[in-house]
């Protein structure tokens, strides 16, 4: 299984940059360096045992290495040492992929495990560390592409107003919990990695499951409504309030695949089905 989420790319980095840390740590190379697009990752042993050392490259990665270290390894890979924004942090070494379970059959399982990794992650606990981004940052993006390119993203941009007006159950975020950032830690159990830093409505943390694994598993017949029963239940999740995070989100995320050039149907596309599905719960009603 790869090592370290699902977007790293392996390619041969210059070891130089790591050496420093080798030394500091006394680590001992384990494989080839990872490179994503913001942050380099070298898998290293240390003490024996198996970690992986992470130079970060944006300061969000900074910023999710203080969350990361707050957690304390409770939903989240454990700390092991950090300077200056580096982290060396353990390495997931099971075989097991929320992704693949998804995929072949176990979607309900794979959601149901990807609650108990955020319940952790939003246990209560001392004063969260300074310099979360708090939500309302985080989609100030979405109201003027909304403005702009209109469609779907105008019910985006209502929810988002709406919800951030009116905040519950403020915790720290992963900010991007989905099944690429569970991974199988063996006797840890499932474990979260690369966080987003940032503070909020817990419910927004479990809007990104669906537009994942991938496209034909979140745009299968159905799926959305069930797993929203799945996460709601698992998770004790207002359904209306899940609703529109999920709008909200897909909305948000469509707006930064345009700002990258990249075409946002599936992002899109579940914003619509969420949209149908409010539409149809307020009829009921």
């Amino acid at each position: 299984m790869f090592p370290f989420g699902t977007d790293a790319i392996l390619l041969l980095f210059p070891m130089s940059q790591f050496e420093p840390y080798l030394q500091r740590w006394e680590l001992v190379p384990d494989g080839l360096p990872i490179h994503t697009s913001s942050s380099s990752l070298l898998p290293v042993i240390y003490r024996e045992l198996p970690a992986m050392l992470k130079l970060a490259v944006v300061e969000e990665e900074k910023r999710a290495g203080i969350l990361m270290d707050w957690w304390g390894g409770d939903g989240a890979a454990l700390v092991l040492e950090q300077h200056q924004g580096v982290l060396l942090l353990e390495r997931a070494m099971g075989e097991s992929s929320l992704s693949t379970m998804a995929r072949e059959g176990r979607d309900d399982e794979a959601s149901r495990i990807a609650c108990l990794v955020a319940a952790k992650l939003h246990t209560p606990r001392a004063q969260p560390p300074a310099h979360l981004v708090p939500l309302e940052i985080w989609f100030q993006d979405l109201g003027p592409a909304a403005l702009q390119h209109g469609g779907v993203l105008q019910y985006s941009a209502a929810a988002a107003r709406e919800l951030l007006a009116s905040p519950q159950d403020i915790v720290g975020l992963h900010g991007d919990l989905h099944h690429g950032n569970i991974l199988d830690f063996g006797p840890r159990g499932w474990l979260a990695i690369d966080p987003k830093g940032l503070i909020g409505e817990r419910t927004f943390d479990f809007a990104n499951l669906f537009c994942n694994p991938d496209p034909e598993t979140a745009l299968l017949p159905g799926r959305l409504v069930r797993q929203l029963e799945i996460v709601t239940t698992s998770a004790g999740l207002d359904r209306k309030r899940l609703l529109q995070w999920i709008l909200a989100w897909s909305g948000l995320s469509a707006v930064w695949m345009m700002q990258d050039g990249l075409k946002p149907d599936l992002e899109i596309s579940i914003a619509e089905l969420a949209v149908s599905e409010l539409a149809r719960e307020s009829s009921s009603l």
